[in-house]
């Protein structure tokens, strides 16, 4: 897909900084964001694994991820797009033990800058339209 069928802007979730090497840019926005919350998720995940290996791994795409990255903030905007996206996940009748909270700061962030997330875990995100648009990648 050319550069101009691409959006211009879009925030990438955990699962899509994971896999970014493997991507093909025309999937991708023109240019990549991630949330504070992706950051934390890395900066996690370095310590969820005891195989040193897999450790050495996260660490060193945390720190690709540190220095390519200025991650957007969860601040007040998102905040109350939290509250929206919580109240559109509640509504669905989901249970709440299935969806995971990041996802939501994440998508609650997407939803504050008025950006698209792309996922490689669009069924984490499901139940958010008219308020994120969710690209599965």
């Amino acid at each position: 897909m050319p550069d101009s069928q691409r959006a211009e802007r879009g925030i990438i979730d955990t699962s899509v900084v994971i896999d970014l090497e493997q991507l093909e840019a025309e999937h991708l926005p023109v240019q990549l964001a991630i949330s504070a919350i992706t950051m934390a998720e890395l900066a996690a995940g370095t310590h969820a694994t005891p195989d040193a290996d897999e450790r050495a791994r996260r660490q060193d795409r945390l720190q690709r991820a540190e220095a390519a990255f200025d991650p957007l903030p969860f601040d007040a905007d998102a905040a109350r797009a939290y509250g929206r996206i919580y109240a559109a996940q509640f509504a669905s009748g989901r249970k709440a033990r299935r969806v995971r909270a990041l996802d939501l700061l994440i998508a609650a962030t997407a939803c504050a800058a008025d950006l698209p997330l792309y996922t490689r875990n669009p069924a984490d995100f499901q139940n958010l339209h008219g308020l994120v648009d969710v690209v599965a990648i």
